[in-house]
């Protein structure tokens, strides 16, 4: 799902128990590491990336992190219609061809994904309604930034005499931002897809885990 700068609120995952592969470890005593990034990495990230992000850049974007994903499951997500289109970008010189870039939030839509099956929902319901709610709250969290992007440009080029109290504001409008869009997508979350005990079905998380 999305934000408002980026939009979700950090997800954490009790992986003390999952296997090696997931984790890290498997053995009780072990910390717990996040099997998604947190809020607060994924609002950097999109700054770094506004521009665009190529496939390469996202799976080490995870990696970098120590968060299992790969190119072969980035290529699913793919398949699988689970992330935003690309787009080609022309490289610079003569007989360089061009690059498929992706929107910086595919790095969020990922992450989002990844915290769904690992909560044990399936593919199929996945793809289904949510990602029409995602889309929707995407485009929410977007022009949200894409405004105040631009209020803060022409405050910082203004010479108003409450320049300084207009910042704080935009600083605060900011702030609330963030916090409808978190819970546009936590009440996403809720209405579209069932709850995890339904999803718990035989194969159900398994199903989704070559993705993980």
């Amino acid at each position: 799902m999305v934000p408002f700068r980026g939009h979700r609120r950090p997800i954490l995952v009790d992986v003390a128990h999952r296997r090696d592969d997931e984790t890290g470890s498997a053995t009780s005593g072990a910390p717990a590491r996040s099997t998604v990034l947190k809020e607060e990495e994924l609002r950097a990230i999109e700054g770094v990336y506004a521009e665009g992000v190529t496939a390469v850049q996202i799976v080490e974007v995870f990696v970098n992190r120590g968060i299992k994903f790969s190119e072969a499951s980035f290529r699913k997500y793919v398949q699988q219609g689970l992330l935003p289109r690309s787009r080609r970008v022309g490289r610079k010189g003569k007989h360089r061809g061009s690059l498929g870039v992706y929107p910086a939030k595919t790095i969020r839509r990922i992450n989002t994904v990844k915290q769904l099956m690992a909560d044990g929902h399936t593919i199929e319901q996945i793809q289904g309604q949510f990602l029409l709610y995602t889309d929707l709250a995407e485009g929410v969290a977007e022009h949200l930034t894409a405004l105040t992007n631009k209020l803060a440009i022409d405050l910082a080029k203004s010479e108003l005499p409450n320049k300084k109290a207009l910042e704080r504001d935009l600083s605060d409008v900011r702030k609330d931002g963030d916090r409808v869009v978190e819970k546009l997508t936590e009440l996403t979350r809720k209405v579209a897809a069932p709850s995890t005990d339904r999803l718990r079905l035989a194969g159900a998380a398994g199903s989704a885990e070559d993705l993980m």
